[in-house]
């Protein structure tokens, strides 16, 4: 069997692997399953975009993904098997390739497919005939496409959402600090309004690591106003590390989801030890453990409390975090994802 993973986009590959050997980055888990399978990367060219890629895109994906699974359709036979990373790029791959009599095996890793457009797509696409191995890393997209398309268990799987613990770790703070920290990290579903209504009159310095061309992402994750003591900016991923050890509070601030929004910066704070306090919503839920203390959407000062109560009891803090901490060892480390997949994916 040969493997095939399609990239959204042109990476350089290179660059990566320099930076990662040096430690100026996590490992890539996509290369390291590159590596593990033998695999080959199908990196997107400039290719011709139909109108019918046009008219699919309205569903699903983009134009250029529609062209490009095209060509891989035009590529890939019986002896081959494509993983997905994502929808974006799946779902046009299988709907072309799983079209074909001597078609390739696919497996797709759904994040969040549960809303309208996905709906249709799954159903209109006949992805449930075309797909041989759906994967997912929150249980309420595990149910809903079990439910949804009537999948057996085996070909629905759950994966827990892996980290680089070898990069994000524990690790002493900066020297400079003259007051706590409040750290918070990425954009996808974030509500930093209620952090900031939280936090504003907290002695304290909150630092978001939130960066986007799109001002629409920005507008609708942050308030109109910036309180005095909240900054935001982009944070390479050497300082990304260094703002969690300095972090006496990470707080994952989100809105209520139904997919693992949150999960990457929740993983990340918990592999450098970190306490933690964290929006409950239905998409993290098997995330959330009793070492983690949780707030319900909204509730700022519910937030405020909690962040206050880690701060005020810093050896329960402390208690918490090591608790998180060898969770994430056992559960989440890159090492054991990237083997359980492929094995998943030699048995298809």
């Amino acid at each position: 069997m040969r493997y095939h993973i399609p990239l959204k986009k042109l990476i350089d590959l290179e660059s990566i692997s320099r930076e990662t050997q040096i430690h100026q980055r996590p490992r890539f888990d996509i290369e390291m399953l590159r590596q593990r399978l033998g695999a080959t990367f199908k990196m997107p060219e400039s290719y011709p975009v139909s109108s019918l890629d046009k008219l699919r895109s309205k569903i699903a994906g983009d134009p250029k993904s529609w062209s490009f699974a095209s060509v891989l359709a035009s590529q890939l036979g019986r002896d081959d098997l494509i993983f997905c990373t994502g929808e974006d790029i799946g779902i046009p791959v299988a709907t072309l390739c799983g079209a074909k009599q001597d078609r390739p095996k696919i497996a797709v890793f759904f994040h969040n497919i549960d809303r309208p457009r996905g709906r249709v797509a799954l159903k209109l696409f006949h992805l449930a005939e075309r797909i041989d191995l759906f994967i997912v890393n929150s249980r309420p997209q595990l149910n809903f496409l079990r439910r949804y398309l009537n999948l057996p268990d085996s070909r629905v799987l759950f994966f827990w959402h892996p980290i680089d613990c070898n990069f994000f770790s524990p690790g002493s703070p900066s020297p400079n600090k003259t007051r706590p920290v409040i750290a918070s990290v990425g954009l996808e579903k974030r509500d930093y309004r209620l952090l900031a209504a939280a936090t504003e009159n907290l002695d304290v310095d909150v630092k978001i690591s939130g960066f986007s061309s799109f001002t629409s992402v920005i507008k609708q994750a942050f308030p109109k106003k910036i309180p005095a003591n909240m900054s935001r900016r982009f944070y390479k991923w050497s300082e990304l590390v260094q703002l969690y050890r300095d972090a006496d509070v990470v707080a994952i601030s989100v809105r209520k989801n139904i997919y693992a929004a949150g999960a990457t910066a929740l993983l990340e704070a918990m592999a450098c030890r970190r306490p933690i306090v964290a929006i409950r919503t239905e998409g993290l839920a098997d995330y959330l453990s009793d070492a983690i203390i949780t707030v319900e959407p909204g509730d700022n000062l519910g937030l405020q409390e909690a962040i206050l109560h880690l701060l005020n009891n810093p050896k329960e803090a402390e208690a918490r975090a090591q608790k998180a901490y060898q969770l994430v060892l056992k559960r989440h480390k890159i090492e054991q994802y990237v083997e359980k997949l492929a094995q998943s994916l030699e048995s298809l």
